[in-house]
């Protein structure tokens, strides 16, 4: 061994070893532990929504229903009224009719597949609308409400009981009635029987986020009541808005198919599927397909809607997001079902 190489004291007279020699280690290695994770239910909603199949199945659904209605009308042209008597109450499925008759015709003649599509943009021009008019107005007056309280409170609350104390379809009855029944119309009426149900949510969680102690800390740095609504009340009542809207949608649209159906929606020459859906009713023993398509473009559309929602809700609830994060495989023995013994 080498001068220097070999061992040296230390302060406390310990020998410590030289500079080629590896020390002694008395307990054991410690391994290095790599960096967590980060954890899943972060993830972005869309991968998310690829986790849940219904919801994945529910949200093509309704972007093929939006496209069609955006492009379908124009790619189909004037095949929605062209008569042809020749081909009145073709049945459907039949190649040799051609592609645009696929779905049969009605008794003038004139494509179902066309007219399915462009009662599709009637139908969503008359719930979308609708839904937003009523959305933001019932939102805004429900925070504003909430956040204030007092008078306002009452006054906002005693105004959604009136217009609920009237069932929503018999006053759009009545108005229709009264005025001629036009898209706008029917936009006009719908919205206002469905501004309380955005106006109660609104109120109830903005009256109770506005005694948080982030709204208090708010305040007390001098920010004004339209500034902690926009900035703190806001953010966290929006996931349960959009999830609220995304149900009223459905009630909207079936809304609208009724007045149809009782004949004082929308009026021909325009065509949704609820008018299609009364205009085939006296062929139901000849011509089903005329009810048939129109009756189910509608079930199809809400029963997606429902389904988003219930996904929407939970995605965007940070206490219960993680369920979506939960393997199927897995989902079973964190959840597992009860057996009712009879």
């Amino acid at each position: 061994m080498s001068i220097d190489n070999a061992p040296r004291l230390d302060g406390a007279g310990d020998l410590y070893p030289g500079p080629d020699e590896t020390p002694a280690v008395a307990g054991p290695v410690e391994e290095s532990v790599p960096a967590p994770k980060p954890s899943r239910s972060k993830a972005p909603l869309w991968r998310l929504l690829l986790r849940d199949r219904m919801a994945t199945v529910a949200a093509a659904i309704l972007v093929f229903v939006f496209l069609v209605a955006v492009f379908g009308p124009w790619l189909v042209g004037d095949a929605a009224t062209d008569q042809n008597l020749d081909q009145s109450n073709l049945a459907p499925f039949h190649v040799a009719n051609g592609w645009m008759n696929i779905l049969g015709t009605d008794p003038l003649g004139r494509s179902m597949l066309a007219r399915l599509i462009v009662a599709c943009r009637t139908t969503l021009l008359v719930a979308l609308p609708a839904v937003a008019l009523s959305c933001i107005i019932g939102s805004l007056v429900g925070m504003w409400a909430g956040y204030h309280r007092g008078w306002r409170e009452t006054t906002a609350m005693r105004v959604a009981d009136v217009i609920m104390s009237f069932p929503s379809l018999l006053m759009a009855v009545v108005v229709l009635y009264v005025f001629s029944p036009s898209a706008a119309n029917i936009v006009l009426v719908l919205a206002i029987t469905r501004i309380p149900i955005y106006l109660r949510t609104a109120r109830a969680e903005s009256a109770e986020l506005q005694s948080r102690l982030f709204v208090d800390a708010a305040r007390t740095f001098g920010a004004r009541s339209g500034a902690v609504i926009r900035r703190h009340v806001f953010p966290i009542l929006l996931p349960t808005l959009l999830t609220v809207a995304t149900l009223d949608f459905c009630y909207v649209m079936l809304a609208e198919s009724s007045l149809s159906f009782l004949g004082i929606g929308i009026q021909p020459p325009d065509i949704s599927w609820g008018l299609m859906v009364s205009q085939g009713r006296t062929y139901l023993q000849t011509a089903w397909w005329l009810s048939f398509f129109p009756g189910l473009a509608i079930v199809i559309t809400t029963v997606s809607a429902t389904v988003l929602a219930a996904w929407a809700r939970i995605a965007t609830d940070p206490a219960q997001r993680w369920r979506l994060t939960v393997p199927r495989s897995r989902r079973s023995r964190l959840f597992p079902t009860r057996k009712v013994v009879s």
